[in-house]
């Protein structure tokens, strides 16, 4: 055999080599790509129709607020990642605000110890469900749905027997209302948060794996990795940021009152999807999740500055993310994904291509 007849085997094979590697990163950048692009696109909406949306003083309230978002859409999306699903969001958070004032009492010596509640009952929650969901296999709607429900009883019940004020110790709200480099240090937090979740799930070996077992489990199982230790994990994960989440948002309002968290049911899922996940599980972007979550506060800000009614507010968010999850980046993956993908040669065809070369 010649040596021009070994090249040209090889060849089509390094050349099929680097065309899927373009389809691959074609589809990737086609997932996430979107929301970006509807993000700078609503902005500029806003620029024309609602100017005051975009302002310094509306920032102020925009960046802080869709921090906390973001951080309980990060925990939503591990979930995700791993075809769940997490409806206990609201009640964590809010007996998580209850826990940190109570525990608390207002002191700021005592405000270690509130976070630390705050946190551990996110931690606690989560477990639960991982373990529900993985080891005893059970829907994980239904679920967390269920949990979520009694831990929201919990708050209620505690807030009204146990805490004895409603007010976040002056050290957390002080901080909250710090604003290095003129933006609030809640936006900072919660950007740490996102970049090393960004970078564990990228960068590290762990991290690859969680998301090698979320797209494919039956592969993962087979390739010898712990499918349901990495299920438990993502809903242990996904709840320890709730806490978090409940923690910034206890020091922005200040107080604890009966809705605490009740706004944080759908949103996350809509953060999550919009942001170019997928439900059935698989690939996300910590970063995309985010810019989701600054696209859905940003929009919310922009109603309320038209004035428009709770109503029509109610109506034009469930539209936008109804037309977002449409034009999702996972829909436009995968439509582009069947695009690009080689057209199977039929086996007689290859032997004479074959032949030819050699």
């Amino acid at each position: 055999m010649s040596a021009s007849g070994h090249a040209g085997r090889v060849g089509p094979a390094q050349g099929g080599g680097r065309v899927g590697a373009l389809t691959a990163s074609a589809v990737v950048a086609a997932r996430f790509l979107p929301i970006w692009l509807a993000t700078g696109a609503l902005v500029i909406v806003a620029a024309v129709i609602a100017p005051n949306a975009i302002k310094s003083t509306s920032w102020a309230f925009v960046l802080p607020f869709m921090t906390v978002l973001a951080i309980a859409a990060l925990g939503q999306m591990l979930v995700v990642m791993h075809a769940g699903i997490d409806l206990s969001t609201p009640g964590v958070i809010s007996l998580g605000g209850n826990l940190l004032v109570g525990v608390s009492s207002g002191s700021d010596s005592r405000v270690a110890l509130g976070i630390l509640a705050c946190v551990g009952v996110g931690v606690l929650v989560g477990l639960v469900n991982g373990i529900l969901v993985a080891i005893l296999g059970l829907n994980p709607l239904i679920v967390t749905l269920a949990v979520g429900q009694i831990v929201l009883a919990i708050a209620i019940r505690y807030s009204r027997e146990v805490t004895s004020q409603s007010v976040v110790p002056g050290s957390l709200s002080s901080w909250a209302a710090e604003k290095p480099l003129g933006i609030s240090s809640v936006f900072w937090a919660g950007a740490a948060i996102t970049l090393a979740v960004a970078l564990a799930l990228r960068y590290t070996a762990p991290g690859r794996r969680f998301q090698a077992v979320g797209a494919n489990p039956r592969a993962a199982w087979m390739a010898g990795l712990h499918v349901r230790s990495h299920v438990v994990f993502a809903y242990t994960a996904a709840g320890t940021l709730y806490g978090i989440a409940a923690v910034l948002l206890a020091g922005l309002r200040i107080s604890i009152d009966p809705a605490f968290g009740a706004a944080y049911l759908l949103a996350p899922i809509a953060a999550v999807v919009i942001a170019g996940a997928s439900l059935s599980g698989g690939l996300a972007s910590a970063t995309s999740t985010w810019m989701a979550a600054l696209a859905l506060t940003l929009l919310t800000q922009m109603l309320l500055i038209l004035g428009l009614s709770t109503a029509m507010q109610y109506i034009v968010f469930g539209g936008a993310i109804i037309v977002g999850m449409l034009i999702s980046g996972d829909r436009l993956a995968s439509v582009l994904g069947r695009l690009l993908r080689p057209v199977d040669v039929p086996a007689g065809t290859r032997h004479e291509m074959t032949e030819t070369t050699s």
